[in-house]
């Protein structure tokens, strides 16, 4: 396990009393390399049109926790596991069905969803034990899920370093891209994979309820204010860190006290606001 102890020190030196407890010093490094991920993905979630298949990962940790408390595995393990699967599962099925992406990813979304409620209803106790994962709370972040994030955070981006360009291009035209040597199929399952362990710990940071916004306000929010394709990628990881930072000292403050997941959320829809009016005087002023 790595040794955050420097870190905490630097973000103790912030002029924020909030920023003071171990606690909020894990949350908010939990959040800074957790928001940009969602962000970055955002955007390949955009171009690919696929905020339902975001939606149905989220969904499916209802499943994934239950699994892990009928066998006793830790429910922090199984959630994320399980929900790899179920992407690379809807990616297999959308490649080899005639069946149209969202009709494939509405009948994974059902069953996972309808698994997990059945589990519920089968075993009461573990419907206390799942309140954490409807709502999230990053206030509660471990060593060991940071020590995680810090290493899918240098994999993420090396993935986007490599294949930005590549996954543009699937999205853009598959059989266009697969001409030009693009292996689309082994791009399509990593792209799945990563969003999959992305969406699960976005759950623990902002809940089921809105996993889906963390990955797409900022990347929607890029979209307006960027001009390039990769400018929306430098745009998406600003509005994801800041948001992540925001979001969390504003709800500690004594005169909010508001869920930090959801204050996240709010400030990355105020983000999106500011990038709507000046996408519209733009096109105002071309006008």
């Amino acid at each position: 396990m790595f040794d955050f102890s420097p870190v905490y020190s630097l973000i103790a030196l912030l002029p924020l009393d909030c920023l003071q407890s171990r606690f909020m010093q894990q949350a908010l490094l939990g959040l800074l390399l957790l928001t940009p991920m969602a962000a970055v993905l955002g955007v390949q979630v955009l171009n690919f049109r696929m905020a339902f298949f975001s939606d149905a990962i989220g969904h499916s940790a209802f499943a994934g926790v239950a699994l892990g408390l009928i066998l006793a595995v830790n429910p922090r393990l199984s959630m994320p596991l399980f929900g790899v699967l179920v992407g690379l599962a809807i990616m297999a099925v959308r490649r080899k069905s005639n069946l149209s992406a969202d009709t494939v990813i509405g009948i994974v979304f059902s069953a996972v969803v309808a698994f997990g409620l059945a589990v519920v209803s089968r075993f009461h106790g573990v419907a206390r034990d799942m309140q954490q994962f409807l709502y999230g709370d990053i206030l509660t972040i471990s060593e060991t899920e940071i020590t995680f994030l810090a290493l899918l955070f240098p994999a993420l981006m090396l993935f986007q370093a490599v294949g930005y360009n590549r996954l543009l291009q699937i999205a853009l035209h598959p059989v266009t891209a697969k001409a030009h040597g693009v292996r689309v199929a082994l791009w399509q399952y990593l792209f799945a994979g990563l969003l999959a362990l992305v969406v699960m710990f976005s759950v623990r940071a902002v809940g089921v309820l809105l996993v889906t916004a963390m990955l797409i306000v900022p990347a929607a929010t890029a979209r307006n204010l960027a001009r390039t394709a990769g400018g929306m990628f430098w745009w998406a990881l600003l509005v994801g860190l800041s948001s992540g930072f925001a979001g969390l000292t504003l709800s500690a403050q004594d005169w909010l006290a508001t869920a930090s997941g959801a204050t996240v959320i709010l400030a990355a829809c105020a983000w999106f606001a500011l990038s709507a009016a000046l996408a519209a005087l733009r096109g105002h002023r071309r006008n």
